[in-house]
């Protein structure tokens, strides 16, 4: 058993980080309530951290393999340990957004050195059943934090969501010194860090994202509104002319050449907005709408936990299957889960989420092993932390882009609905109040004779937003299957199993390359 311990470790780093991804979910109407946020705020809780994550990755998966992975990987545990604390401390929303992008910085390194730490410590079928723990670890992380939130802040408080961080992550340090070898940083150390393309992919990602969420409060043709996308469009510019530029840049551009490579990027972007990101939206539909206390929101969610982790240990048993019929067809399972949950009303209540949820959590555990596998596939072992850095990379900025994309569609349905009926006199206003999860408060500041109406609007409109949310989910769950299935070609062998197939140490292209 000895020989299991470094998955262990990395298992046990990469639950809490990816837990406090979707963790905040449940918690945040108690957030609203505590600490009078809006809409907006609410969005940077979950944002701020998805964002500082994504942003970072590729940066820190270039910087491991130069100075060492496992070096990275303890420094990110203590950095994401000691943010921890700070969010469960922090006495305003402002603090609290701060912290939670230290604590995304923390989490890129530990997330950034994860699939190359794996890569080096297993081969040959072991590889294959450390990625398959590894993937089923990372689709129950995300699946439960919501429920795990729902326990800690019904019972306890909102703020014991990050203090339970701080045992684990210690626990992760322990085991980490003590079973975790030293990868990567061989002959490395003197390459110039690419810090123009790390900056500018950071401005980039954290330009748009911050577009999008000003989008739903200020409007798209604001200056505020049009400066961020302009920031946005030139940084992505500055990024790709200083990647083809550089001798080793943080994320090696020819790559997307490879039809295989593009299309697990493309999944991997898609992934988790499609799955993950309208959690947000479902959770204050049910607690400030629905009335439901944060653990019974978070069971009507719990389904969708248990049934990616049966996907996942089933797809490790009886595989391996080709890449392209794992992770394309678990998109199309998550596209039919989001659409199937896409039929609310105002008399709808949580159960009728959990089919949906069910068969979108097949979906999240069959993607979730094959993603990283695959792409480990099209690179050799010592580009195996830009790769690893790439697919978390593009993952979270799919989270953090979905939710911002998701919060627009939903308080511009919720507005759109007030306004039909009429009976509200500043619809704007109310979907922003609605919105940041002020429901219950919102109906009660109305007379008692008109509180039965105003409620049924109320619920009306949350559906209205809520199933425009899970349409979009379906289509782009929908659009990334169908890309998956015409470009991934990685033979079953090769995914988890054979890294360093397309690409010769010396970077040239191989006959297998070809095949890509």
């Amino acid at each position: 058993m000895r020989k299991w311990w470094p998955l262990a470790a990395i298992c046990l780093g990469t639950f809490m980080l990816l837990l406090d991804v979707t963790i905040v979910t449940v918690a945040l109407p108690a957030m609203a309530t505590d600490l009078g946020t809006t809409l907006t705020d609410l969005e940077w809780v979950v944002d701020a951290y998805a964002l500082a994550l994504a942003s970072l990755l590729l940066g820190v998966g270039s910087l491991a393999d130069r100075i060492g992975r496992r070096k990275v990987y303890l420094v990110g545990l203590v950095v994401f340990t000691a943010a921890s604390v700070a969010c469960a401390v922090a006495p305003n929303a402002g603090v609290l957004i701060g912290a939670r992008a230290v604590q995304g910085i923390g989490a890129a390194g530990m997330f950034g050195t994860t699939i190359a730490l794996l890569g080096m410590e297993y081969s040959g079928r072991q590889r294959g059943v450390a990625f398959a723990v590894w993937g089923a670890t990372n689709s129950v992380a995300a699946a439960a934090g919501p429920v795990v939130g729902g326990l800690l802040t019904q019972y306890l408080d909102w703020r014991w969501i990050f203090f339970v961080n701080l045992p684990v992550c210690l626990a992760a340090v322990v085991m980490t010194l003590r079973s975790v070898r030293e990868a990567g940083g061989r002959g490395r150390g003197r390459q110039r860090a690419d810090v123009l393309g790390t900056v500018a992919f950071t401005v980039a990602s954290g330009a748009l994202t911050f577009g999008l969420i000003r989008a739903h409060s200020d409007g798209w043709t604001t200056p505020l509104t049009l400066g961020l996308f302009t920031t946005a469009a030139v940084a992505l510019a500055l990024f790709v002319a200083a990647e083809t530029r550089h001798e080793h840049p943080v994320l090696d551009l020819s790559l997307f050449r490879r039809p295989s490579f593009a299309g697990i990027m493309v999944s991997a972007l898609f992934l988790q907005g499609a799955a993950f990101a309208s959690l947000l939206y479902e959770s204050l539909w049910m607690q400030s709408v629905l009335g439901y206390e944060p653990v019974e929101a978070g069971l009507y969610i719990l389904p969708m936990c248990a049934s990616a982790f049966l996907a996942s240990v089933l797809a490790g048993r009886f595989g391996p299957w080709p890449p392209r019929v794992t992770i394309g067809g678990g998109l199309a399972l998550i596209a039919l889960g989001s659409g199937m949950q896409a039929t609310l009303d105002a008399g709808s209540s949580g159960s009728s989420l959990v089919a949906g949820l069910v068969v979108a959590g097949l979906g999240v555990g069959l993607v979730t092993p094959g993603l990283s596998a695959a792409a480990l596939a099209t690179v050799p072992p010592e580009r195996g932390g830009m790769v690893g850095g790439a697919v978390n990379t593009f993952r979270q900025l799919g989270f953090a882009l979905g939710i911002a994309l998701f919060g627009v569609i939903f308080q511009s349905r919720i507005e759109g609905v007030l306004k039909a009926d009429g009976g509200v006199p500043d619809p704007h206003e109310a979907a922003v109040v609605l919105s940041g999860g002020h429901a219950r408060s919102f109906v009660a500041g109305w007379p008692e004779d008109e509180r039965a109406g105003m409620t049924h609007l109320v619920r009306e409109a949350f559906a209205s937003g809520l199933n425009a949310v899970l349409v979009v989910a379906a289509a782009l769950g929908a659009a990334a299957s169908l890309v998956v299935v015409a470009t991934v070609r990685v033979p079953t062998a090769d995914a988890g199993q054979q890294p360093e197939a397309g690409t010769a140490p010396g970077g040239q292209e191989t006959r297998a390359d070809a095949a890509l």
